[in-house]
């Protein structure tokens, strides 16, 4: 959360909550679905993959 939120200019707190605000959304309860339905999504690759 730190380097997110470094990146976005906001509060670890802040990324935090709207990480969670997003899995509330999407109906997911874990951060590890939250990154399974981001990678379905193609808004990110799962590593090792090219």
């Amino acid at each position: 959360m730190k380097e997110i939120a470094s990146i976005l200019h906001i509060s670890s707190r802040t990324a935090e909550s709207h990480k969670y605000e997003m899995m509330q959304v999407l109906g997911v309860s874990t951060t590890a679905e939250l990154i399974q339905y981001a990678i379905r999504l193609n808004l990110v690759t799962a590593l090792g993959q090219p």
